[in-house]
């Protein structure tokens, strides 16, 4: 079953509590440029209530950005 790449507002998007990675200024802006200037090539794991999976980083660059949306992909089946 093919799943869809939703566009969600990162401020929609809550971090995850227990995400045990941190990444420093210069990593999300080493993050955003590489968004600059590829795209988004690997969409945010997010669950049911928009809690980030993976891609806390992605989001935070995003944000940095002003990007209005980023890609998605609900992961239900994770807890």
């Amino acid at each position: 079953m093919a799943q869809l790449i939703e566009q969600i507002p990162p401020t929609a998007l809550r971090p995850w509590d227990r995400n045990a990675r941190t990444h420093s200024k210069k990593q999300l802006r080493q993050i955003a440029q590489s968004i600059e200037t590829f795209g988004f090539t690997n969409p945010v794991l997010i669950d049911q209530a928009n809690t980030i999976l993976a891609g806390h980083g992605r989001v935070e660059a995003a944000k940095m950005l002003g990007m209005a949306t980023v890609p998605c992909l609900r992961i239900e089946h994770m807890t």
